[in-house]
């Protein structure tokens, strides 16, 4: 593993995620799947939440403020109406995150990918992340369905 090859896994999850999402109305963001499961609204929120860690690895700032990521954690209350985040902010929310990931990336060299995070290296949580973040990207494959869409990769 290393920095281009995340540079371009995390660029091909950022145009899977964009191709699923961008022409999904705030209305139906919020289609939750039945008998149980999160909208596209909070998934696509908690992928740009969880770029924060991303963005944390490789010297990059996140794009959102502590309590805003909250709202998109993993056991989060769930998304309603009045607090999910309109789809305009939560896409441009992930533009500015892949561009911050991008330029940390672009410093990253092999010895950095090696040094110590936890009980791992930053390249190993990067990757995990990346595998993280490309489940979730299919999610939103599925969501856009279930929102009445049709496929939007072919």
């Amino acid at each position: 593993m290393n920095a281009e090859s995340l540079k371009h896994m995390f660029g091909l999850n950022h145009y899977v995620i964009g191709v699923n999402a961008r022409d999904l109305s705030h209305q139906e963001s919020l289609v939750e799947p039945q008998p149980g499961g999160n909208c596209a609204n909070w998934v696509l929120g908690h992928i740009v939440a969880t770029r924060g860690a991303v963005l944390g690895l490789v010297g990059e700032q996140p794009v959102w403020d502590a309590a805003t990521t909250d709202r998109y954690k993993r056991g989060s209350k769930p998304i309603t109406p009045q607090t999910a985040k309109p789809m305009p902010e939560l896409l441009e929310a992930l533009d500015r995150s892949q561009e911050r990931l991008v330029a940390g990336l672009s410093r990253l060299k092999n010895e950095d990918l090696a040094k110590p995070a936890g009980d791992e290296t930053v390249g190993r949580q990067l990757a995990t992340l990346q595998f993280h973040e490309a489940y979730h990207a299919g999610q939103l494959g599925i969501l856009r369905r279930v929102a009445g869409k049709a496929g939007a990769i072919k």
